[in-house]
């Protein structure tokens, strides 16, 4: 069962993959927290496909597409390119949009 992040709700679209005991996914969710991501957490150990899909690469980030944001160390400025990279999609052509 997905465990929710922070403020999750089904309309944020935002998957943090991560593994109990990983350090690393400790540190993506503290910096996720940190900088007001809404994400679900996904524990790969429960789900055989996300096991074959993230279970090397943890934590991983994904959107709703399934398309991988992040992997690895999730660090301030690869969190603030996501964040524009994002607010540029919502927007849409020519517009500004909220993450």
């Amino acid at each position: 069962m997905p465990e929710p992040g922070p403020g999750a709700s089904p309309e944020a679209g935002l998957y943090l993959y991560s593994r109990l005991g990983c350090h690393l996914c400790e540190q993506a969710e503290e910096r996720l927290e940190r900088y007001g991501f809404v994400y679900e957490r996904r524990e790969v150990g429960g789900d055989p496909e996300w096991e074959r899909l993230y279970g090397h690469d943890v934590p991983v980030l994904t959107d709703r597409a399934g398309r991988v944001l992040l992997r690895g160390v999730f660090g301030p400025g690869r969190l603030s390119e996501v964040r524009l990279r994002l607010r540029r999609e919502v927007a849409g052509p020519g517009g500004t949009g909220n993450v």
